[in-house]
């Protein structure tokens, strides 16, 4: 250990450490008090501290402290410590993501030294879980005990995960990157086809016996643009898996982008190179990797890994039950793939849940099943191993904690992102929506509540951390002004799918007042309900209905009521003051102002085109309209600068000088535009047009944005 780090680091209190884990922690508190005497640039410490979990909030002076959970395995003495930490160093909550990491809201950055100690002497880190990494390691979180499961997928993740921990190969990406595991194809607990390496289960014969493997998708992930994984292989041996992601791994480092981050990912790359050319790099760079035994050192481990009960198996008798138990068994509590077991969800609206509630759970947990506990994707928390016949008893405990709430299999389980709570890039209350649709399903929407096949998910902005592109509905933060007052509205996305590891990816069908969403979601609904065919799925109900019609029905809400005559539509929910203050009103800028309105209203209406040829396979149309569609907001936007559609100027040039070289709109989006002026319409794939459909969408969507920032003077 270094001079400089040890008086900082405690050390006769944190000898019990692993001395690496200790010393990186060390490390980062050293840097941390660097960066605040000015002796270490700010940009050089920002990556350093997101590769300890440590996030900007929108708030000023506290962080957001992600925390690492591979595959959402937790103990209850992680439980407990977890519960501890978040009471005294942040807000008392304990947030679960999509993505089944752990974050504390509210932390002072200078406590997160000793946040990491104290989740180090319980087995967590916080390390790789921001910046250009590889991300948390996801996996199934009925992994181990699911009926339809291939094989249990958790050790071999596991082995992932810590096997790419702090490697050297994943330390020069140019951003992040993110692995999930599936034991099957239909279920949606994996979302395999939506990362950068989708690992499916899969078991082949091989020399005359069955072997274990998996088949691996490359090149997924949402953002604002989604890209759907490409198959790489239909089968990889489970030996060759480690190896296989190190040599992705290298190839990214080598070829992905670094300046452009908003083409950095690997999807960019697989993209550019296609998957035929990008599998024959990732196979050339496999061949030369030197041996690593820990690359199939765990596989003996992996195939006599099993779970285990605390308790012998029981039975349950539903008879000698009340209305409140059933109703929450209905909808919270699946059997096991072992009999007499069940595994429960404990439903977490908005994925929150209070210091005190995780410390009790810890108990109870401890009282019924060994260390079985799961974060998941949908933001809850899954109990493996529950008798049955302990499950009124298990019931009645959560009930005493206020964690019995029933609807976790159904629609009431809206995914968010934190949206404008705590996020930076948050443009709408995202969680703020999901609590008012969590009360409406409890009261005056408590039909569809218990819905097991439409999925709700909302997003605080275009870049999907609420993962909207696959839900069945999904929503997206932006804003729109009228005249001088700037209101929050939701992007309507359908045609997404998160069933078959995210089968499908929504397009925009139009766009609705924050206060109007439950509405849609209630007109959608009964849509479905009253018009679908025996069996038909919500996607596949939608599609055979239709853009046009959808928009038809759903037009009523795409109207702003004016400011004066209804100023709630200009307050987000749960927010009671105005969403935007109001400037001035001049009247040079108030006829520019009403050609910026029509125009941009102009390109909505090309964009929703644009996506009706796309949907009837009218790819060259589909493109050259979402290019149209781009092209006039970009023009409403120049309008603000005094610019004149009878001055015929070059609308790309102009919007070049004025927006595109620091005019205050993102440049990864800007280019979009140019980009596809550059390319044209013609020679598109379905794929393609599908993404420039997308594109025309987010520019519109960064215009408006823009322009809702403009200063009326």
């Amino acid at each position: 250990m270094s001079e400089t780090s040890a008086p900082v680091s405690e050390a006769g209190r944190w000898q019990h450490l692993p001395p690496a884990v200790r010393e990186e922690i060390d490390v980062f508190e050293t840097e941390l008090r660097r960066v605040q005497q000015g002796q270490m640039p700010e940009k050089v410490f920002l990556e350093f501290r997101l590769r300890h979990g440590v996030y900007g909030q929108r708030q000023a002076g506290v962080q957001m402290q992600r925390i690492k959970i591979p595959l959402g395995v937790l103990t209850a003495a992680q439980l407990q410590r977890l519960a501890d930490l978040s009471e005294e160093y942040a807000d008392g909550v304990c947030h679960i993501t999509t993505r089944q990491d752990i974050q504390f809201h509210f932390v002072d950055i200078n406590d997160t030294p000793n946040v990491f100690r104290r989740l180090a002497e319980v087995g967590i880190t916080t390390r790789e879980a921001c910046g250009n990494t590889v991300r948390n390691v996801t996996a199934c979180p009925r992994s181990g005990v699911c009926c339809d499961e291939t094989f249990d997928v958790t050790p071999y993740a596991r082995a992932m995960a810590y096997f790419m921990l702090r490697h050297p190969d994943a330390q020069n990406f140019g951003r992040k990157f993110k692995i999930a595991f599936s034991g099957c194809r239909e279920h949606a607990c994996g979302l395999a086809l939506m990362h950068d390496v989708g690992a499916i289960a899969a078991v082949r014969e091989v020399n005359g016996r069955p072997t274990r493997g998996f088949q691996v998708y490359l090149g997924g992930g949402l953002g604002p643009i989604p890209h759907q994984a490409k198959l790489y292989s239909d089968f990889v041996p489970a030996g060759e898996m480690l190896p296989m992601v190190q040599a992705i791994g290298r190839v990214f480092s080598r070829l992905g982008e670094k300046k452009n981050r908003a083409k950095a990912r690997m999807k960019f790359l697989v993209a550019k190179l296609g998957i035929e050319e990008f599998g024959a790099l990732v196979r050339e760079e496999r061949d030369k990797l030197p041996e690593d035994p820990r690359w199939t050192s765990f596989l003996g481990d992996a195939e006599a890994y099993r779970e285990k009960p605390l308790k012998p198996p029981s039975q349950l008798d539903l008879a000698d039950t009340s209305e409140e138990f059933r109703k929450w068994y209905r909808m919270n509590v699946r059997p096991q793939a072992q009999a007499g077991y069940s595994m429960a969800t404990v439903f977490l609206p908005l994925g929150d849940i209070a210091s005190w509630q995780l410390r009790s759970l810890a108990q109870v947990c401890r009282k019924y099943v060994a260390d079985t506990i799961r974060t998941t994707v949908d933001q809850n928390l899954l109990i493996h191993w529950v008798p049955n016949g302990d499950l009124p008893a298990f019931h009645r405990e959560l009930v005493a904690m206020d964690l019995a709430q029933p609807g976790a299999e159904g629609m009431a389980n809206v995914t968010a992102c934190p949206g404008t709570d705590s996020c930076k890039l948050g443009i709408a209350s995202s969680r703020g929506l999901a609590a008012v649709l969590h009360e409406k399903f409890g009261n005056g929407m408590s039909d569809l509540a218990g819905r097991d096949d439409i999925k709700v998910k909302i997003s605080g902005c275009f870049n999907s951390c609420g993962q909207h592109h696959v839900a069945n509905i999904g929503f997206f933060g932006s804003s729109r002004r009228v005249g001088q007052h700037v209101a929050p509205i939701f992007q309507v996305i359908l045609g997404g799918e998160s069933q078959g590891n995210a089968a499908s990816f929504g397009l925009s069908v139009g766009k609705v007042s924050s206060k109007y969403v439950p509405a849609v979601v209630r007109k959608l609904s009964d849509l479905y309900i009253n018009n679908r065919k025996d069996g038909e799925g919500f996607t596949a109900f939608t599609s055979r209905l239709g853009k046009a019609r959808i928009k038809e029905q759903i037009a009523e809400f795409e109207h702003l009521p004016d400011y004066n005559t209804n100023p709630e539509f200009y307050r987000d929910n749960r927010q009671p003051w105005e969403y935007l203050m109001s400037t001035g009103v001049g009247e040079c800028a108030g006829e520019m102002v009403s050609q910026a309105e029509f125009l941009l209203e102009d390109a909505d209406r090309l964009a929703f085109e644009a996506s009706l040829h796309l949907e009837a396979a009218r790819l060259e149309e589909a493109a050259g309209t979402a290019f149209d569609a781009m092209k006039k907001a970009a023009d409403g936007l120049l309008s603000v600068k005094g610019l004149l559609l009878s001055d015929r100027y070059n609308t790309i040039e102009e919007f070049r000088k004025h927006f595109g070289e620091g005019g205050g709109f993102l440049p990864q989006i800007a280019e979009y535009f140019f980009r596809a002026a550059q390319e044209g319409p013609k020679n598109l794939d379905a794929e393609k047009a599908h993404q420039r459909v997308e594109e025309a969408t987010l520019f519109i969507e960064e215009a408006q944005g823009v322009y809702s920032r403009t200063e009326v003077t």
